[in-house]
């Protein structure tokens, strides 16, 4: 027993349940003594607060900022040694790596609940009629399966930036290493949180929980409200760790246009994160707000405006978009040169088009409401700033293309799913200017031609690229390649699996079908093309599995990782062992070139400071 309540996780879980019956014990006896009557939705919210704080106390994650503010000192980041082995992985870390890995681990977990939530509904709408599920219930699986994805991606950023950017940049560790770990907990009592809206009644109103109809949906409103309230903690604090540990630790000769393009796309997507995502917090709180305390923001019936909510939930929600894709493309443009041995072509041009995506995203927003009822006269503006969105993408894309033009290129496991990954943002891409455009989102608007739209640009900007960054840099995590055999089987599965899905929901979409609905007239005939959706949709889950099945079968028996496996200039590959060590480099190291310069004979990149700098 004593085993076990050392482990983090264990003592944190403990510490919701607790915080979590106090906080309803404390609502209540204030309202007692206020002699006002007992109410489940108050004590649930509560409740909900209360659990989140009880997780993070019974973790340990503020002994230190305790000590501190008793005047006491605790030692150096670079001097704490943590014991090595699995239990690190499910406790209170500052080891950068560890958190990325956490991150990654609760991300893919997400990433299955949230896939299963959908095949579940898909095969519900397999055939017409209503065949197993009730509408409350199909209902809660749809917005649950979009909210709990979107979690994941974050999550999943948060991964891949908290274990690479400071490997790519030199750094020994993020700048605020307990604001790191923070950031990372605080996550999974809010994605505990999140997830119990589906026990509570859940809700009917999608992910986006649209007022008024979000104001009278059943208790589990108000538990999602609270999980995405504090995952968006999660991702604020997180960003402002990224962008302060790019611009303050960069190892020396490192300018800003000799960083890598995975550090530039993290500062861009960071950049939205730490300046957008309190507008969601905001909406929900004010939703949340209306719930409880009668306030009228948005009900018309007492004055409010739903069109405002649309406006604050969309100002982060589209900007949302590009926090998933541009750590995608980023990966994309880090990857490409080293398994087609040339230099990245326009390195300076992608790394601005990451900021430029950024700026532009922030103008967009309007697209959403054009059926909206929001004015007339602002539909045109958004229109041109969407559209003007193609200009920086355009830039990735042609980069990508010339740096292929006449490469030596080797398609390992990793590489294929980058390709993979340009091929299916392509077609998200072409698919996204009906969407932005009046004329045409006036009748594709709600249909599933934008479900088909949605699902090539996440799974191109952020699935598959998602894939190439863990088969490519998993031997950094354990010292282990992943198989070979099943990475192809995977990708080989997954791709036309995926295209037939979301083709087949572009087309349906294109003859009226609906999104967010849980049947469908038979005379539409649809039930054929829904049928052979669904049957892709069990595809790609299989895939999925059999990724999973070989992370676990590489982490016990996997091919040992001897040296720079894949001939990489980048520093992690050049300078560290696999796995990486704790505090990362042992010796500082200075940039002396440019880091895509490959198949140019005599180029460095980096070398140990001890050494003379090249020329």
């Amino acid at each position: 027993m004593r085993r076990l309540w050392a482990i983090g996780l264990v003592r944190g879980l403990v510490g919701q349940v607790i915080g979590f019956l106090l906080g309803i014990g404390l609502l209540s006896a204030v309202r007692m003594a206020l002699g006002l009557p007992w109410k489940a939705e108050p004590a649930w919210v509560v409740g909900g607060f209360g659990g989140v704080l009880g997780f993070m106390i019974a973790l340990g994650a503020f002994r230190d900022w305790y000590a501190w503010a008793l005047g006491r000192e605790t030692p150096d980041i670079e001097d704490i040694e943590e014991t090595p082995g699995w239990q690190r992985y499910l406790g209170y870390s500052l080891d950068h790596k560890v958190i990325g890995v956490q991150y990654g681990v609760l991300s893919l977990l997400l990433l299955a609940i949230g896939g299963t939530f959908a095949l579940i509904f898909r095969t519900e709408l397999a055939q017409s009629g209503m065949q197993f599920l009730s509408l409350d219930f199909f209902n809660t699986l749809i917005g649950m399966h979009g909210m709990v994805l979107i979690i994941s991606i974050l999550l999943g950023f948060a991964a891949m930036a908290n274990f690479l950017v400071p490997l790519l940049i030199g750094a020994r560790d993020m700048a605020f290493p307990r604001l790191n770990a923070f950031s990372f907990w605080i996550a999974v009592p809010a994605s505990i949180t999140l997830l119990s809206a589906i026990f509570l009644g859940g809700f009917d109103t999608g992910w986006t929980a649209y007022p008024p109809l979000s104001i009278r949906a059943p208790l589990g409103m108000q538990m999602f409200f609270v999980g995405v309230f504090f995952n968006g903690w999660s991702s604020i604090l997180g960003a402002l760790n990224l962008i302060t540990t790019i611009i303050r630790l960069r190892a020396p000769g490192m300018s800003l246009f000799r960083m890598p393009i995975f550090a530039w796309a993290t500062l861009a997507t960071s950049i939205i994160a730490l300046t957008a995502t309190q507008l969601i917090g905001l909406s929900f709180q004010m939703v949340m707000f209306e719930r409880l305390f009668g306030m009228g923001f948005f009900e018309p019936a007492k004055g409010g405006n739903p069109i405002l909510f649309q406006h604050l939930f969309w100002f982060y929600s589209h900007p949302a978009v590009y926090i998933f894709v541009l750590p995608g493309l980023g990966v994309i443009s880090e990857l490409l040169p080293v398994f087609v041995r040339k230099p990245l072509f326009g390195y300076r041009w992608v790394a601005m088009s990451s900021l430029g995506i950024a700026l532009v995203g922030f103008l967009v927003w309007g697209h959403h409401m054009f059926t909206s009822g929001m004015e007339e006269y602002l539909r045109v503006p958004f229109m041109y700033s969407t559209l003007l969105v193609a200009v920086p993408t355009g830039i990735k894309f042609f980069s990508w293309v010339a740096t292929l033009w006449q490469g030596r290129i080797r398609t390992p496991v990793p590489m294929l799913f980058v390709l993979g990954a340009i091929v299916v943002f392509l077609m998200g891409g072409l698919s996204g200017p009906p969407n932005g455009v009046v004329a045409t989102d006036l009748h594709l608007h709600d249909t599933y031609f934008v479900v088909g739209h949605f699902h090539d640009t996440m799974f191109g900007g952020y699935i598959f690229p998602l894939f190439a960054a863990i088969y490519y840099w998993f031997p950094k995590v354990s010292g282990r390649k992943l198989n070979e055999t099943l990475g192809r089987l995977h990708f080989w599965l997954m791709t036309p699996s995926f295209l037939v899905m979301t083709f087949g929901q572009m087309w349906v979409g294109m003859l009226g079908m609906r999104r967010r609905i849980a049947d469908y007239d038979p005379a539409q005939g649809f039930d054929t093309a829904h049928l052979v959706i669904t049957i892709a949709g069990f595809l790609i889950g299989l895939s999925v599995l059999i990724f999973f099945i070989n992370l676990v079968i590489s982490l016990r028996r996997g091919e040992v990782a001897v040296g720079n496996i894949w001939q990489s200039r980048s520093p992690e590959w050049q300078l560290l062992p696999s796995p990486a060590p704790m505090h990362n480099y042992p010796q500082p190291f200075r940039v002396v070139g440019d880091p895509y310069d490959y198949g140019l004979k005599g180029s460095r990149y980096v070398e140990p400071l001890t050494q003379p700098a090249g020329d």
